[in-house]
């Protein structure tokens, strides 16, 4: 039986491992990354946005980003013919890692997920391999090197990967490197002793820096290593570069290679390099450059601004000045220090060889916390991996994420999948259109939530809770056990007795279920609903949603509240605009694009500050190519708010979205209902009611009563919107503007509701 913790070095420990765990971790993750294919050269880097804390993805070869460009990445690493991407999710301590490949000539040839667990703190790429760290307890994943030396030991603090080796910086200074099973090389047979801070590899050659900033570099080719103090390194083939402490790059190599004249001087925040080439950031602007091959010698700026380190939260050492600028949210990036420790050398420890308990000189009281904090710190991360994990099975059953090479992750993934139980079956579209969304990663940035949990959120989904239906189902709010509000959207189940008519039924739900669920986890905006998580299981389809505290545009128009802050002008227009940019963002932004085909004001949805976000995209499609339409067999949408041109031709563009939007804009102005009853109750369009008075110039006569007359300031814009509203309900698609003038009109529109600026009717016309 354990005896009660009395010691109070102990509890004292326990009391710093508590503590520990509430700060957050400080990665060692690369921003930006760069690799030769052939004789083409590769740099990609996260660009950081006029907004802090957003960046985008962006590579000099634009065309080999076959994901969206302004997903949450955390770090890039790439070598030979491929790129890798890593998300980490801090909510959750998780990372996902997304790779693919490509050929000399630029083509994609591969794209996949290679990796989805504990949260990575950092990731390294040799030109072959991958190598990552595991947050908290320091374990080593590899990826693309089926014959790596797994049997050596793992617990390290920094990594360097090589051509067909890897060196880690153990906790106490030391470094060990090993590599492929039975080819030893001059980098793991020539480890120097010593304490150190940086390793780094090149292809063939290690270098690292000593506890007193000097280098020590071995393996091939090394070269004469100059002299100084240094806090960063970059290692290629054959050749190598070190960033000074006054943050001064000087570089070494074969053939006479140093730093090139025009950059000598100028200080630098952080180096990378691979084979050849070497970039670095700049200090002043953080603008990347480059050089090393043909392909930079005319113009060494790569990109303008780049992110120049990984964002944390905590910083042991100085922060970037002007970093948190870039980051957002209270976050920082650190600079590389060097504290001078007191920590005596050891021998490298062997693989397998654990110290002898009666050891000459004993245990330290620092060696039995770091011990103690070491064990207890690997048990914790053990057991919240086990959670979550179990949380994700319970849903619809583990799935094995590969840890092996690129190329061979599918069909490892497909043999360790576990048999599903036959019935009920699901429809092969299902199954299909989830293995091709999984396998292109946009899954893996959404929580997939358990249905115990959707159940006890809803009461089994109870009439209570729903607030709603759409194009995929019923919608219902849910909160769940960390307090947190969510719109949960279940899909209909079919009930018909006919199997074919069932089965088409079905496969209708689960194309809106994937259509949705694609859509949304590859966009980001501010102005659409943000989607959260899913749930698959058997039969039922779910997807959760942020919860938007004020509902609908539609219940603000049709079931005016007293204390509704829609019934001015101004804040209609606002509402309109907001909803503009949502559509505006599918339709020009999104890659590719989307048509959202259900454009109607009970889908635009008010958040807590009033801003309207645009949801529902169950019918949504991708939009055509070049000007082309769509298509399709049978017209999709809601009556009243469908193109009639895309229901009479069958042709979908984005016009069609268009129109409905100049429904919802009718609707704003006139308070109507898109179909609508007269007084002896003779069904009504609000297109073929309000817009002969707009064109007459007497809108005055249709607008919603629930609002005050216009001020002589707003009239303007009022009439202004409605002169929009009617170019947008044109009969040809070709004749209605885009999405763009729409929202440049109505910037216009609601900056003249403060001031009286002239805006003539031509504005408002498309020019196509």
């Amino acid at each position: 039986m354990a005896n009660k913790p009395n010691n109070p070095f102990l509890l004292t420990t326990l009391l710093l491992l508590f503590f520990v765990s509430l700060v957050p971790f400080n990665s060692s993750l690369s921003t930006f990354s760069v690799s030769e294919t052939g004789n083409q050269s590769l740099v990609c880097a996260l660009i950081p946005s006029s907004r802090p804390g957003d960046f985008s993805l962006n590579c000099s070869i634009p065309q080999l980003i076959p994901v969206n460009p302004n997903a949450s990445f955390a770090s890039i690493v790439s070598g030979d013919g491929f790129l890798c991407t890593l998300i980490t999710f801090s909510a959750s301590s998780s990372s996902v890692m997304h790779c693919w490949r490509f050929s000399a000539d630029g083509i994609i040839n591969d794209y996949k997920r290679i990796y989805r667990g504990p949260a990575l703190q950092q990731l390294e790429a040799g030109n072959s391999h991958i190598c990552g760290l595991v947050n908290g307890t320091n374990d080593l994943h590899w990826w693309q090197w089926p014959d790596f030396n797994s049997t050596s030991i793992h617990n390290f603090s920094n990594i360097a990967v090589g051509e067909d080796f890897v060196c880690g910086l153990l906790e106490n200074g030391t470094i060990t490197c090993f590599g492929s099973r039975n080819s030893p090389t001059s980098v793991t047979q020539k480890v120097p002793s010593g304490i150190f801070r940086v390793v780094a590899a090149g292809f063939r050659h290690v270098c690292a820096i000593d506890d007193d900033q000097e280098l020590r570099c071995w393996g091939d080719s090394v070269g004469e290593v100059p002299q100084g103090k240094f806090k960063a390194l970059a290692l290629g083939e054959n050749r190598s570069c070190a960033l000074r402490n006054n943050q001064k790059v000087v570089c070494w190599g074969q053939n006479g290679f140093t730093l090139p004249d025009s950059l000598q001087g100028k200080p630098f925040v952080s180096i990378e390099a691979k084979r050849s080439v070497f970039c670095g950031v700049l200090t002043s602007n953080y603008s990347l450059y480059c050089w090393g091959n043909e392909s930079f010698s005319s113009n060494h700026m790569v990109f303008e601004r780049v992110l120049p380190g990984p964002c944390t939260n905590t910083c042991p050492c100085p922060m970037l000045p002007g970093s948190g600028n870039v980051c957002g949210e209270g976050q920082i990036i650190c600079q590389p220090c060097f504290e001078k420790t007191s920590v005596t050398p050891s021998p490298t420890p062997q693989p397998q060889q654990p110290p002898e308990s009666g050891s000459r000189g004993g245990w330290s009281g620092r060696m039995v916390a770091l011990l103690v904090v070491g064990c207890l710190g690997s048990l914790v991360v053990v057991l919240v991996s086990a959670f979550f994990g179990y949380k994700h099975c319970k849903c619809k059953g583990c799935r094995v994420h590969d840890s092996g090479r690129l190329d061979e992750a599918e069909a490892q993934a497909q043999s360790a999948q576990p048999p599903m139980p036959p019935p009920p079956p699901s429809p092969p579209v299902l199954e299909k259109k989830l293995s091709q969304l999984a396998s292109m990663g946009n899954a893996g940035r959404l929580e997939e939530f358990s249905l115990e949990i959707l159940l006890e959120a809803t009461n089994n989904f109870s009439e209570d809770h729903k607030i709603g239906s759409g194009s995929f189902g019923a919608v219902y709010k849910a909160t769940l056990d960390d307090g947190s509000q969510v719109a949960v959207k279940r899909a209909e189940i079919s009930s018909t007795s006919s199997y074919a008519i069932g089965t088409k039924r079905q496969e209708d739900k689960d194309n809106a279920f994937i259509n949705e669920l694609e859509s949304l986890s590859r966009l980001h905006h501010k102005n659409l609903v943000r989607l959260l998580g899913f749930c698959e299981d058997r039969n039922e389809r779910v997807l959760i949603y942020e919860y938007l505290e004020n509902g609908t545009l539609h219940d603000h128009l049709h079931n005016p509240q007293s204390s509704s802050p829609l019934k001015s002008w101004p804040a209609r227009i606002k509402v309109a605009l907001d909803a503009a940019r949502g559509i505006e963002y599918l339709h020009e932004y999104a890659v590719p694009s989307i048509i959202h085909r259900d454009i109607k004001s009970s889908n635009v949805l008010l958040d807590a500050t009033w801003t309207a976000k645009v949801s529902d995209f169950g019918l949504s499609l991708i939009g055509p190519e070049d000007d082309e339409s769509h298509l399709s067999l049978r017209a999709a949408g809601t009556v009243g708010y469908m193109d009639p041109e895309y229901y009479r031709l069958q042709q979908l563009t984005e016009k069609s979205d268009v129109y409905s939007f100049g429904v919802v804009l009718l609707e704003i102005l006139s308070g109507y209902r898109a179909i609508h009853r007269t007084h002896n109750g003779t069904p009504r369009n609000v297109v073929d009611f309000v817009v002969p008075y707009i064109v007459r110039d007497e809108i005055h006569r249709v607008l919603d009563r629930n609002v005050p007359p216009p001020t002589p300031f707003e009239i303007e814009a009022v009439a202004y919107v409605g002169y929009l509203a009617a170019d947008c309900v044109t009969l040809e698609g070709r004749n209605r503007p885009s999405m763009t003038e729409i929202v440049n009109s109505l910037e216009r529109a609601l900056a003249a509701c403060l001031v009286s600026p002239s805006i003539s009717r031509s504005a408002t016309s498309s020019s196509a």
